[in-house]
């Protein structure tokens, strides 16, 4: 683990997937790490895998984001990590609970944690937020609609505080991956494992990891560079559709 310390970097949706692998590796450049998640019986466990702290939180609870975020003395970096997608209907069939999920959890639960954690980040003197973001902020595709339309909301949101935290100390940077093999999938797919392999087959996607690895360079550039966006695809990935399957 890096021994100089920079700081205290907080990561929602720490539990598995993307969030764990980017808590585990900001704490081995050196950050100190704290991990939200509904499930703290993950973050439990990998808080003491990396040195860090695992404090409960539900995005989509007003409550539990000021909670989690009073029990924060000082952060220097934000990863909005949580988020999810509901089904794959069509616009015309899609049922109001899988759109007010999505919008709930992946734009209104990051407005709230970075809205209460700003503050603590331009004391820092060099804060960073940092959104987990998709390729779905700016494609869209055949039964994506509440997902494409929460996601393409993050990119806006993102652009947008950029411009309102011009002068002062706070980076703000969008990850926008293609697919990753996470339980993501499953959770789209609720809990269909079949139909959540194939999302898959054919070709190698994007791992947890490689996300990470893109959110550690971004926040660990010196603090007068601001990476605005990555977008990372598999090579394999050309767009949300066009993939290639012949491997």
């Amino acid at each position: 683990m890096n021994s100089q310390a920079k700081g205290t970097a907080v990561v929602t949706g720490a539990s598995s997937g993307i969030g764990a692998a980017t808590a585990r590796r900001l704490a081995s450049e050196g950050f100190s790490v704290v991990l939200g998640a509904r499930r703290t019986d993950a973050t439990e466990k990998l808080a003491e895998e990396c040195g860090g702290r695992a404090l409960p939180l539900d995005v989509n609870d007003p409550g539990s984001v000021t909670r989690f975020c009073d029990e924060i003395e000082e952060a220097a970096v934000l990863v909005n990590n949580a988020g999810l997608a509901r089904g794959l209907e069509p616009v015309a069939e899609m049922p109001d609970e899988h759109l007010q999920a999505m919008l709930e959890t992946n734009v209104l639960g990051l407005v709230r944690t970075t809205r209460a954690l700003l503050p603590k980040l331009a004391a820092s003197g060099a804060g960073h937020v940092v959104n987990v973001g998709s390729i779905a902020g700016f494609e869209t595709y055949p039964g994506g609609g509440g997902y494409t339309a929460s996601k393409h909301a993050v990119r806006a949101i993102t652009k947008t505080l950029r411009v309102e935290l011009l002068g002062k100390p706070v980076r703000v940077t969008e990850v926008a991956p293609g697919h990753v093999a996470t339980e993501f999938v499953s959770v789209r797919f609720e809990g269909e494992e079949e139909s959540a392999a194939k999302t898959y087959e054919g070709f190698t996607p994007l791992s947890a990891e490689d996300i990470a690895d893109c959110i550690a360079w971004a926040v660990t550039r010196p603090p007068n560079v601001n990476v605005d966006e990555i977008v990372v695809r598999s090579i394999s990935q050309a767009t949300a559709t066009d993939i290639d399957r012949s491997n």
